[in-house]
């Protein structure tokens, strides 16, 4: 619950601007308290007298109002609240914001503000993956403000893809963890991303395509829903989730040696996609090329499987174990097995074929199996996967005793 929180929330210009008034709504339900700032564009979408009725406070727009800047009301305004929340964050807000602009109420505001910032991203997908917008948004997280989606679907504008803002029962969930209230404080969790690299010599491994986008995407969803997560990730470029603890790893008996030292968690969700084999004859110098020779024979020896291995903890087992399968063919019949075999709970099962650009994209599609059922996802970005995963173990963990 959000007892006496004070939150400011500031809608900005785009259609998703409706969504804020259900926002408002349920932030009160909570026990917050709302105060709103419309910006020019947000007051094309959503009415001043809509806004006031639902958060029964004043609603603020102009810089320059006599009334209130007479007392300096915008920095009252940022001073009053414990979290200032942008729903839907435009990219011109966002661009602004990235700038230190201060041109209208909104905007300064935000650079006046000395608590934590929530921005909920929305707008059409192309403006979303410009790299303007993505410089922007890379400068505020590196200043420290949240941000939950946008997540993908179909748009407004009659386009499919990411930019759709986050679903307001996200928002909240993602400003309860901001002050420590999200459904999963309090569980331990571990969550495993990126390939494994297995060395051939010191200079040549054996690995795979996995860019770690999934995995890293699980542990930020279950970070912001409260989890204490750690992530144990082999070599990947992505950047670390925040509030999130990174082990870093190369090799398969690495990840399951910091797997086993993250014990006891309630749940691991074993995302990474962790090499079958080592190189049982790896060499301590760089092998060299002889061209009067052939070339050298590698010996394969069985990886350690990290997943049956949680699985089978005893009494320090998960409550819930997850496991990721990356099939390319009878996607659904190899997750049964895999099922079967490893002793976990849940399988996502996802199709990695080279068509379907899932290793190293942003979109993926799973079916999540489980012993007595198989639920088919539709085609989402990674995000909202880990998003929709989050919410799932939620649920489970309500249902499964400690």
């Amino acid at each position: 619950m959000l007892d006496g929180r004070r939150i400011l929330l500031v809608i900005s210009g785009g259609i998703a601007a409706y969504k804020s008034l259900d926002l408002i709504r349920r932030l009160r339900e909570r026990g917050a308290s709302v105060r709103c700032v419309l910006t020019p564009g947000g007051a094309q979408f959503v009415t001043p007298l809509s806004v006031a009725a639902l958060s029964g406070e004043k609603v603020y727009q102009d810089l320059f109002s006599l009334t209130d800047e007479a007392e300096m009301g915008h920095i009252r305004l940022s001073r009053e609240a414990d979290l200032i929340v942008v729903a839907p964050a435009s990219a011109d807000l966002m661009a602004k914001m990235a700038a230190g602009l201060a041109d209208d109420l909104a905007s300064t505001l935000l650079l006046a503000a000395d608590i934590p910032v929530l921005v909920a991203p929305a707008m059409n997908t192309q403006m979303w993956r410009h790299p303007a917008t993505q410089d922007n948004l890379a400068t505020l997280e590196r200043r420290g403000v949240r941000r939950i989606g946008p997540a993908a679907g179909d748009l407004a504008c009659g386009e499919v893809g990411e930019g759709r803002m986050a679903e307001v029962l996200d928002i909240l969930a993602t400003i309860e963890t901001v002050f420590g209230d999200g459904p999963l404080k309090g569980i331990r969790a571990l969550v495993t991303s990126g390939p494994t690299f297995e060395p051939i010599d010191p200079v040549r491994f054996i690995g795979n395509r996995s860019s770690g986008k999934q995995g890293h995407a699980v542990a930020a969803a279950l970070a912001r829903l409260g989890a204490d997560v750690t992530l144990v990730s082999g070599p990947v470029a992505q950047p670390d989730p925040k509030g999130v603890k990174v082990i870093r790893v190369e090799t398969a008996r690495e990840m399951l040696g910091a797997c086993i030292a993250a014990l006891p968690v309630a749940v691991a969700v074993c995302a990474a996609a962790v090499a079958d084999w080592t190189v049982s004859n790896a060499t301590k110098e760089k092998r060299k090329k002889d061209p009067g020779s052939p070339p050298p024979t590698i010996e394969l020896a069985l990886n350690p499987d990290i997943l049956a291995t949680l699985s089978e903890q005893g009494s320090a087992r998960p409550r819930l174990v997850i496991g990721f399968a990356a099939e390319t063919e009878t996607v659904i019949d190899n997750a049964r097995g895999k099922l079967a075999r490893k002793g976990c709970d849940w399988i996502l099962a996802n199709d990695v074929s080279p068509a379907t650009g899932t290793f190293g994209g942003d979109f993926n599609t799973v079916h999540l199996v489980t012993t007595g059922d198989t639920e088919p996802w539709p085609r989402i970005a990674k995000a909202d996967v880990a998003e929709r995963l989050a919410w799932r173990i939620v649920d489970a963990l309500k249902e499964t005793p400690r």
